[in-house]
């Protein structure tokens, strides 16, 4: 069974989409990303309001992909995370059987029901979706609680009800899914366990108590980091038909597990003129009293649904959390109510009638399951081939929902960085179906920013903070564009506004960083960038601007050190290399610069400023000919690269090259118009070639550009010429 259910999800492993609140468990998670004691401590330590991840307490789960990350996952590798998912996977599918052996005694048919559980494509969202390692942690808890308290009800004793109070806490600790489970078991003492007296009940009250503590937090950390909608903020008529909507939708997703997809929009408008409202209050109809029926031959159809029911119930919309009516993950630790049910039913038809009778029917029932199971593993592999790119998972969802502007929105974020038309558009619609939706605003602004159109992009930003004032990645995105703007004064108000709304934001530190660097404000940016390494210590985009803020102070010896520290990080870093290649040419240590500036080479063929370095570590040593190759790799790279004109014709100028020297710097000044530096060297190369007059118009350039042209130069003209300008 463990295998079936390995190979049904195997897929899983390669999946590298990311979905809806991923960012918030991993990517932009900096405790999951620094693991450690103090990160675990304050998953821990923050019940009442968590301030990394929005909604309730979840303590372990978040510790669960801290340990992850410490095995070597990453966003762009999510195997780790995928692996131990899968592992919890099967390990539920294997307390499913043995629950289930313990109620009814039938191994085989135990074994059965838990290979249709494993298999089912309802249990897929679960093992992609990084976030919801809660989901699976918790039903491993609460079921292991469920198997000691049927060992407990047959075999009474404090220690085993003591492993029931432990492992009950554990589960809520994974996620508040589980508060129900006291109820959970009143019912299985009803059925199959046939115990519930007064005395059942009372030796229930510590784990109600427990259940009411932890739902006190769940609603308290939700409202506080999340929102929570009440009842009373909606029509009267709104729970009961999200309630009928739901019992129905469950039960058909359960039985024909098509059109399966993370997002199921509320209905609009939802009443009864919806066909899925109508068919579920009629549904439920018909279903109650059946059930009610049903008692007058057994309990098992009655109470198994009720144990499905009690368990899904805190998701079923009463208090309003989410922008989904209903859940695929929802059903997962609940299904074990429907599973008692189709145990009965199979053990009724296994053990039963004459011996003859009972061989045929075991055969035939081993081949439906087998059969059942086969279909459902095919579904599961089909519906995991979405979950292998967040864009084809993003493209499922939105055609089984085309006018949920929450996915329009997080679609245009999955697509390839450069697509900016496509982002626009996605981001459009979204604004259309929702013209409130501050995301949406922000992120329009942010393919405006990349496309530079800034004066768009920060209309959109500001349209973005004043729908939503507490929205600190809209400041520090406008931040961003301010500093690509040249502004950076309103850059570091933007981001100081956003690190206030977000404390631990380590790329607005970092990013405020390189705003006071380019204010020439060294010392700042070094604090910034120190506070940013502190809050994440494998950012190696923070340590590499460090390095350069060390350099511009002439510290090289420390800026080497973080470069190498970044390069240690991130061993493929190119950047890093070229930059301490920086330093060791400024250190005069050339053929260590070299070397790294070919590194870097090596490891991105197409990296323009690094053939330039390189170039211009050649000509330090004056191997003018090598430096005359990078030079013109860096060019061929980038056909604007200013600076690699220029490079290229001081090569020339020391090579006496004058005629290709000043080809080089006009082009230069042709692309930086206010190159002052390429206007003085242009004058002293037309000042050996004889051309006075057109080095004095260069010299005269210059000046007006704010450069001083070498004295030398000046003296030299003035007395080849007979006159001073």
């Amino acid at each position: 069974m463990v295998g079936a259910t390995l190979f049904a999800h195997w897929p899983a492993l390669s999946a590298r989409a990311l979905t809806f609140d991923d960012g918030q468990y991993l990517t932009e998670n900096l405790l999951v990303q620094r693991p450690s004691w103090a990160s675990a401590g304050r998953f821990l330590r923050e019940v009442l309001k968590p301030s990394t991840v929005g909604g309730y307490y979840q303590p372990l789960a978040m510790i669960s992909l801290m340990l992850d990350y410490a095995a070597a996952g990453r966003p762009d590798n999510l195997r780790p995370f995928h692996r131990t998912s899968l592992i919890l996977h099967a390990a539920n599918t294997v307390l499913v059987i043995v629950l289930l052996y313990m109620l009814f005694g039938q191994p085989l048919v135990a074994a059965m029901v838990g290979l249709l559980f494993g298999v089912h494509p309802m249990t897929v969202e679960t093992i992609p979706w990084i976030g919801e390692r809660k989901t699976l942690l918790a039903a491993f808890f609460a079921l292991w609680c469920l198997i000691a308290y049927v060992r407990y009800a047959r075999r009474p004793g404090w220690k085993l009800y003591a492993t029931c109070l432990v492992l009950y806490v554990l589960a809520l600790m994974s996620k508040p899914i589980s508060t129900p489970l006291p109820v959970v078991m009143l019912l299985m003492d009803f059925w199959p366990l046939h115990r519930l007296n007064k005395r059942t009940v009372l030796e229930k009250i510590p784990l109600l108590a427990i259940s009411v503590i932890f739902g006190a937090i769940t609603v308290i950390s939700q409202g506080r980091s999340a929102g929570l909608e009440m009842p009373t903020q909606y029509p009267a008529s709104r729970i009961p038909l999200i309630l009928c909507h739901n019992i129905v939708f469950y039960l058909y997703k359960i039985v024909w597990p098509s059109h399966l997809t993370s997002h199921y929009p509320f209905p609009r408008p939802l009443d009864l003129s919806d066909p899925m409202i109508l068919a579920g209050v009629i549904g439920t109809c018909i279903l109650i009293p059946a059930l009610l029926i049903s008692l007058r031959w057994t309990r098992a159809l009655l109470t198994g649904w009720l144990i499905f029911f009690v368990a899904i119930f805190p998701t079923m919309g009463v208090l309003g959390f989410t922008i989904v009516i209903a859940s695929d993950k929802y059903a997962y630790l609940p299904s074990v109510g429907l599973l008692i049910i189709l145990a009965w039913l199979l053990e009724r038809i296994w053990s039963g009638g004459t011996a003859t009778g009972r061989v045929v029917r075991q055969a035939g029932t081993v081949a439906v399951v087998v059969v059942a199971a086969g279909l459902l593993a095919n579904g599961t592999r089909h519906y995991l081939a979405y979950w292998q790119t967040t864009a084809a998972l993003y493209d499922h969802m939105l055609e089984l929902a085309p006018n949920a502007y929450q996915l329009y929105n997080d679609r245009a974020n999955a697509y390839n960085d450069g697509d900016y038309d496509r982002v626009i558009r996605a981001c459009n619609r979204a604004i259309e179906l929702k013209p409130d939706y501050a995301f949406a605003y922000n992120n329009r602004g942010n393919a405006y920013k990349d496309l530079r159109e800034f004066e768009r992009a920060i209309q959109d930003y500001d349209k973005a903070i004043s729908l939503k004032p507490d929205y600190a990645d809209a400041y520090y995105d406008r931040a961003n564009a301010y500093n690509d703007m040249g502004d950076f004064g309103q850059a570091i108000r933007d981001y100081t506004r956003a690190i206030e709304l977000k404390p631990d934001f380590a790329k607005a530190y970092s990013n405020r960083g390189i705003s006071y660097g380019n204010m020439r404000d060294l010392d700042q940016a070094i604090r910034d960038y120190t506070r940013a390494v502190d809050l994440k210590p494998d950012y190696v985009e923070a340590y590499s601007n460090r390095g350069n803020a060390y350099r511009s102070k002439g510290d090289f010896g420390q800026a080497i050190r973080d470069y190498t520290k970044a390069i240690e990080l991130k061993p493929d870093f190119a950047k890093a290399y070229s930059n301490r290649g920086n330093a060791y040419n400024d250190m005069h240590d050339y053929d260590q610069a070299i070397r790294d500036y070919t590194t870097a080479i090596e490891l991105k063929p197409d990296f323009a400023e690094a053939h330039n370095n390189r170039g211009n570590a050649y000509n330090d040593i004056r191997d003018f000919d090598r430096a005359i190759l990078d030079y013109g790799k860096a060019i061929e790279l980038r056909p604007d690269y200013a600076e690699a004109y220029y490079n290229r014709a001081n090569t020339f100028s020391d090579m006496g090259d004058l005629g290709r020297a000043i080809r080089d710097y006009t082009k230069a000044i042709e692309l930086k118009s206010d190159y002052a530096d390429a206007y003085s060297n242009r004058a002293i190369a037309h000042f050996y070639l004889k051309e006075y007059e057109k080095a004095w118009a260069d010299v005269r350039m210059a000046r007006r550009l704010g450069a001083t042209p070498p004295p030398d130069l000046i003296n030299a003209l003035t007395g080849a010429t007979g006159r001073s300008e």
